[in-house]
Parts: structure tokens; C-alpha cells; sequence
């Protein structure tokens, strides 16, 4: 499997006959400057409805026909733009031809402003998922919580877990995240694209092998086979 990181929060998942990309903020997103991807997948997943997470997913889904799952409300809106959607909500699973996929909770906000009013889009989520035999679980935009002790018992083989601050978990309730979840490797996301979310991925991978958690560092536009 090819796990491209774009940068943010979006990823690209390219398994043997199945493409997942998530939270695909492509267009205005710093990391993404003089890079081109060939996006193709079948299957978007959206986390919540600010706009560095839906980003281009109607778009690349019209053009590739990819279904996006996504929180209810989120998926009702890009149904009514057009394009194929899975609604889920927090707890439902579903097996799919892939494999199963989860929505976990999320302590965040979703939703955009839109002239002079707030689009409300629903409850936000993480994802837990498996593929190609292999279980990931991407936590979205979050605080610490202690919910995501439950996930221990799936068995993670990756977690992607944010630690910019601000808006999400910080380094040190990542690292904490991570006891939580007890993933056999962990990726640091949403961290540098703004000056509020700045955070050193370096300074998390020296904090993880400190609690004896394995990183998984891929750089922004860079791709790992796993």
C-alpha cells in the first residue's frame, strides 16, 4: 500500500484496488505549492465541514466518481451538490467492499460561514477504518479524550493524530492520545500550515519513543509504502 501525506490533513491511501483520500484541502492549502497529484480515488472521506477538511472533495468526486462518507449533515450537503455520498454518524460501522469503517467522535466544531450566515454541517468525526487488512484510525481535527481509550481494542496498526494546538490536541495530548490508543505506529498531522498550528513532528517522534510508541513520519508531498 502507498500512503501519500499531502499535507494538513489530507491523505491519500492507495491500496491494491482501493483509493481512500481524506480531508482533501488541496486548493489553498501552502503545502500543496508547485505539486501536482493525480487524484483518483473511490472513496473520500470528509471528517467535518470547516473548509481546510471538505476542501476539494465535490469536485474530485464528480470527476472521479468517488463516494464521500462522511457525518450525516456533511454528507446531506454534498449531496446537494451533486455528487455520490455514504452518510454515516458517531458509533455506526459499516462494511463495505473494502472493509469496514467506523466513525469515531471528535471534540471539534463543523461547519462554514457563507455571506452572513453559519452552515451548520453536523457533529464532527475521526475514522476508523481497515484496509487491505490493515486497521488505521485518523482522528480527525480533536481534543484529548478519554473515549479514545475504547479504540485500544482494535488493534490500530496506524494512527494519524493532530498536534499542531490551537484549534486540536497539542504534541503532549497527542503523545497521550497515542497511550490511548496503543497504535503500533503513529503519524503526526495538521501541524505547520498556519502560524497558529505551528509544532516541531520531530519533537512528537522523540516524545512517542519516549513511551515506547513507534512514529510514522511521512513528509508533506511525500509518499511511504507501507
Amino acid at each position: 500500500m502507498n500512503i501519500t501525506y499531502i499535507g494538513h490533513s489530507a491523505i491519500c491511501f492507495k491500496g491494491e484496488n482501493t483509493t481512500i483520500l481524506v480531508d482533501p484541502f488541496i486548493t489553498g492549502n501552502p503545502w500543496v505549492e508547485g505539486k501536482s497529484y493525480e487524484l483518483n480515488p473511490d472513496y473520500i472521506f470528509v471528517s467535518h465541514g470547516h473548509g481546510d477538511h471538505t476542501g476539494d472533495a465535490a469536485s474530485i468526486a464528480r470527476k472521479s466518481g468517488a463516494t464521500i462518507i462522511a457525518p450525516f449533515e456533511l454528507a446531506s450537503y454534498f449531496s446537494r451538490l451533486g455528487v455520490k455520498t455514504h452518510p454515516m454518524h458517531i458509533g455506526g460501522k459499516y462494511n463495505f467492499p473494502f472493509g469496514f469503517v467506523k466513525l469515531t467522535s471528535a471534540l471539534h466544531g463543523s461547519g462554514f460561514i457563507e455571506k452572513d450566515r453559519i452552515i451548520y454541517l453536523g457533529n464532527p468525526a475521526g475514522f476508523l477504518w481497515e484496509l487491505d487488512g490493515i486497521v488505521f484510525y485518523f482522528a480527525g481535527d480533536t481534543g484529548l479524550t478519554l473515549d479514545m481509550q475504547l479504540l485500544a481494542d482494535y488493534n490500530i496498526d496506524y494512527a494519524f493524530l493532530p498536534i499542531g494546538g490551537n484549534f486540536t490536541m497539542d504534541i503532549d495530548d497527542a503523545v497521550k492520545a497515542a497511550t490511548f490508543i496503543k497504535a503500533k505506529n503513529v503519524m503526526p498531522i495538521h501541524y505547520n500550515t498556519f502560524d497558529l498550528i505551528k509544532a516541531d513532528p520531530g519533537e512528537f517522534a522523540t516524545k512517542l519513543l519516549d513511551v515506547g510508541i513507534t512514529p510514522f513520519i511521512i513528509k508533506p508531498g511525500e509518499s511511504k509504502e507501507i
